[in-house]
């Protein structure tokens, strides 16, 4: 078992001024700034050094910051400008990629559509993999009758490896994920060889915006605090 006090728990910091943005900060027992690995930390901050992860690095922070307005005047106030989407393009045209993947679920066909006519329309290379793509038998992986969604039908399994594959071997320089089912989208991360983004994570009761399942926990979705209410 690994020792208890990697378990970090910067999520429940409740200090106002952290020590991980300001010189001046404070941090908590767990905070991993304070009393993090220090031969991790090198580690880390070695793999920046390598001149592609360098460049992607730096690129994502640029792109970051030029999604607020303003930012030369103070007393300076956040206001952010861009969707997403139009970050996830920006930056491709920044990286100088040329060809894009697209992973997506059946079940947002309609949306991996438009997404794959507006990549286009930026001059982008495009390759969209659909979920079912092979038409593999979910008894490949031993669903049973009765784990299927619809028993007693043929039903394909959802193929994340073979998605990356054929992404992979297309070559493409970036990909996005568009709602991908849990755990099939942490396939695609795994098995892809080009750097991936998600614009669209599923969420099929609060319409693909899974934080708001955090906005009402008190209220809406107090169950999942407590499955007997």
């Amino acid at each position: 078992m690994k020792d208890d006090r990697s378990l970090y728990s910067c999520a429940l910091c409740s200090v106002k001024k952290r020590i991980c943005g300001s010189p001046e900060g404070a941090g908590p027992l767990f905070c991993p700034t304070l009393h993090g690995s220090a031969e991790l930390l090198q580690e880390a901050r070695a793999e920046y050094q390598k001149e592609d992860i360098q460049k992607f690095a730096r690129e994502s922070s640029i792109q970051e910051a030029e999604c607020y307005a303003d930012r030369g005047i103070e007393p300076y106030v956040p206001r952010p400008t861009k969707p997403r989407l139009q970050e996830i393009i920006e930056f491709a045209k920044r990286m100088g990629y040329k060809r894009l993947g697209i992973a997506f679920c059946a079940g947002l066909k309609r949306e991996a559509r438009i997404l794959h006519g507006l990549l286009l329309s930026h001059d982008f290379e495009v390759a969209s993999v659909i979920c079912k793509a092979g038409r593999t038998p979910k008894e490949h992986i031993g669903i049973q009758e009765h784990e299927k969604i619809r028993i007693g039908k043929f039903e394909a399994m959802c193929t994340p490896i073979y998605q990356a594959k054929l992404l992979n071997q297309a070559g493409t320089e970036l990909n996005i994920v568009v709602g991908l089912c849990v755990g099939h989208d942490s396939l695609f991360f795994k098995y892809s060889e080009a750097p991936t983004t998600v614009l669209l994570a599923k969420d099929r009761v609060m319409g693909h915006n899974p934080v708001a399942a955090l906005y009402t926990i008190d209220s809406y979705s107090r169950r999942l605090k407590n499955p007997d209410l």
